[in-house]
């Protein structure tokens, strides 16, 4: 590995992960994301051993005192073993019809195996959707801690059988980080079939060697995500990063490992070298920041320059109208804006106080001007930093 490319690999001190690594041995509620290629063969029908190796490392910990939250792939893999599909269908109905079948037989499995442990399940069906309402968010929130409550382990998966957008690549990645804002959880334990993240695909480079820790997920970590990793899975390495980029910004610690090996949930939590450790920010969001990051859609976006980069991102300030060089889309206020830097990167997300057409004519303006240009001054920022996200 080039010289460079090992200084932003080793960039964080061994003293900083082990600290976060032994911090996981308090975590009292964990979110636990498991990939169709942990859970089924290759012939595309369910692992029944890894299945039940599997809940039987969750119960351990549900025993132990902790909360379990698990978010599962499988449906689509499921049922396209359970229909005798060789290939993955190519059309969205096909990919439903796939998921409908598959999600009962899933469903069933966890049932089964959980309860000759003793534990009840609940199956949770999500979407974007539910999380983009912030009524249906916080109902959500409340179902979920009111199950862990009564001591029942939330079976959490996409609606894929009717939702047209979240049966796309990378859906219960992404869901497994916000469902781990949704609950407060601890720790985010994503298992898929590598070890973790490493400096090259392990299955084409021997070579490969195996990134403890990431600080930060830079555009040279992102360089080594593939593609989908499997006929039956949907998602990816890719996939994985910006799930872990988006509960690290909660405040959330993230660990990638091998889902394929038994014990490795167990490692985790006891604070051993396992896996990929994504170290997240010093302070957790509040919820209804985390709902502003990716619960609703953006509606339009804001460029700003290098100045207004760092203010938000190092010094925590508001946007004020003098950094902004460009909008994009139209608007209303209280739309929820992506910002973006000089590079067209999000940055950070927030409800904007004034409507594109507003923010068009005060670009680039000190507040003072604000009243001389538009007749009215409802606030000095664009968006406050209450209602703003970092993502960076």
């Amino acid at each position: 590995m080039p010289a460079c490319n090992r200084v932003i690999f080793e960039r964080v001190t061994a003293l900083t992960e082990r600290e976060c690594r032994e911090a996981l041995q308090q975590a009292r509620r964990l979110v636990v994301k498991v990939g169709t290629s942990t859970l089924t063969h290759k012939t595309g029908k369910l692992n029944l051993e890894r299945m039940e190796r599997l809940v039987r490392e969750l119960v351990d910990q549900v025993n132990a005192g902790r909360q379990v939250v698990l978010v599962t792939s499988g449906a689509v893999g499921a049922g396209m073993g359970r229909l005798g599909l060789k290939e993955k269908p190519r059309t969205l109905p096909e990919k439903q019809a796939a998921a409908a079948v598959g999600q009962g037989l899933l469903m069933h499995m966890y049932e089964k195996f959980f309860s000759d442990y003793g534990l009840l399940v609940a199956q949770v069906l999500l979407t974007r959707d539910d999380l983009a309402d912030r009524r249906r968010y916080l109902n959500s929130r409340h179902t979920l801690a009111t199950l862990l409550h009564l001591g029942v382990v939330p079976v959490v998966n996409e609606n894929d059988t009717v939702a047209v957008d979240e049966i796309r690549v990378g859906d219960n990645d992404t869901l497994s980080a916000l469902v781990a804002g949704l609950v407060d959880a601890d720790i985010l334990i994503l298992l898929t079939d590598t070890g973790g993240l490493f400096t090259a695909n392990p299955c084409n480079h021997k070579d490969a060697s195996l990134l403890h820790c990431v600080t930060e997920i830079t555009p040279e970590i992102e360089a080594l995500a593939g593609g989908a990793g499997s006929t039956w899975s949907t998602g990816g390495m890719a996939t994985k990063l910006q799930a872990a980029r988006l509960a690290t910004s909660f405040g959330i610690p993230v660990v990638i490992t091998s889902g394929l090996e038994g014990g490795r949930i167990s490692a985790v939590l006891r604070g051993e070298e396992v896996g990929t450790i994504f170290i997240p920010r010093e302070h957790r969001t509040h919820t209804r920041k985390r709902w502003l990051a990716y619960g609703p859609a953006a509606q339009g976006q804001v460029q700003v320059d290098g100045g207004a980069v760092r203010a938000i991102c190092q010094g925590g300030k508001s946007l004020l109208p003098g950094g902004v060089v460009a909008v994009y889309g139209d608007f209303d206020q209280g739309a929820i804006i992506s910002i973006i830097d000089p590079d067209g990167k999000e940055i950070a997300r927030g409800m904007s106080n004034y409507a594109a057409a507003a923010i068009r004519r005060i670009q680039g303006r000190k507040t003072k001007e604000i009243v001389e240009i538009l007749g009215y001054k409802d606030y000095d920022e664009i968006v406050h930093r209450d209602n703003m996200i970092v993502l960076v």
